[in-house]
């Protein structure tokens, strides 16, 4: 008996050490195996072995990476909207740091790049070279806000994004240029340059991807879903989108244009040589007629004198 008492014991005092040692990650609920060490939460991300700080934010990489492992398990769905600023979700490729790999692949097609994870060069075959991941310097958020009872204070709403994406986003409020309303549009600018940031700032990316994922209501936050109330009343939003520059142009050719712009591009086209077949015609027309008058009159002239 006392054998089993004492392995009885050994296991209540590791299960009460695990208890203490263990943490929740309340900035993000996509992660594993949490514990405390030297009183800073860390766990492991969903979909890789990366070790990541509750302290702030997880890189946009690891979270879509996360997402996907999730999504292939069957515990959740892929949004039906998500990232529509880019060709949807994939399994990301991540540095050890968390920041994406220039190359991104899906089986035998290769493409390059953002900061941000965007896509900008056309799609290749596996011999494709990304030579730097190129940053994003530049993430315009727009959204569109339901109907609301009253109207929307503009220094109000400005404020009130501003001071919560400071805070609940940890972003330096030197990095949020803008926001502009323009009922019922409302638009944020953020701007980062690759001097500006230091190893303790946040990336614009990773924030950019949080926000999206609270105004659709699929929050990365443990427990605690976005407060977008003003003035009393909950700020609903029926569509958002986000879009990226970088510091260098993306890499497009003509054939990664949509059929609805190659249209628009052919009928410009062809409006323009249409103007000028017309104005060609129109002056043969014009110098017809004035050889065929000089004729008349030449013949006139012989008349007279004859």
């Amino acid at each position: 008996m006392e054998p089993l008492r004492g392995a009885a014991l050994l296991l209540l005092l590791c299960a009460a050490a695990c208890a203490q040692d263990s943490c929740a990650c309340t900035k993000n609920k996509r992660v594993s195996n949490c514990v405390l060490l030297n009183g800073v939460c860390r766990c492991s991300s969903i979909g890789s072995s990366v070790s990541v700080s509750c302290e702030t934010l997880t890189s946009k990489c690891l979270l879509m990476k996360a997402e996907m492992a999730n999504t292939k398990s069957g515990r959740r769905e892929k949004p039906k909207d998500a990232l529509q600023d880019t060709d949807g979700l994939y399994d990301p490729e991540c540095e050890n740091n968390g920041l994406f790999k220039a190359k991104q692949c899906n089986g035998t097609t290769c493409w390059c790049v953002n900061t941000a994870g965007v896509r900008r060069t056309d799609k290749h075959d596996t011999d494709l070279k990304c030579n730097q991941l190129v940053r994003t310097t530049w993430i315009i958020i727009e959204m569109k806000h339901a109907e609301r009872k009253s109207p929307l204070n503009t220094e109000s709403l400005a404020k009130f994004l501003k001071e919560t994406i400071s805070s609940r986003y940890m972003l330096d409020g030197r990095f949020i240029s803008g926001v502009v309303y323009e009922n019922p549009i409302i638009t944020i600018d953020l701007k980062q340059n690759s001097s500006d940031k230091t190893s303790g700032d946040v990336d614009i990316a990773d924030v950019a991807y949080y926000f999206e994922k609270d105004v659709k209501s699929d929050s990365i936050f443990l427990n605690n879903p976005l407060n977008m109330s003003i003035d009393n009343e909950v700020l609903n939003f029926e569509s958002m989108m986000v879009y990226y520059v970088d510091e260098v142009p993306p890499e497009f050719s003509m054939k990664s244009l949509t059929a609805g712009v190659i249209a628009i591009i052919v009928i410009i086209v062809l409006a323009v040589v249409a103007g000028i077949v017309a104005l060609v015609l129109s002056r043969r027309r014009k110098g017809k007629y004035v050889k065929a008058e000089m004729k008349e009159m030449n013949e006139m002239h012989r008349g007279l004198n004859a």
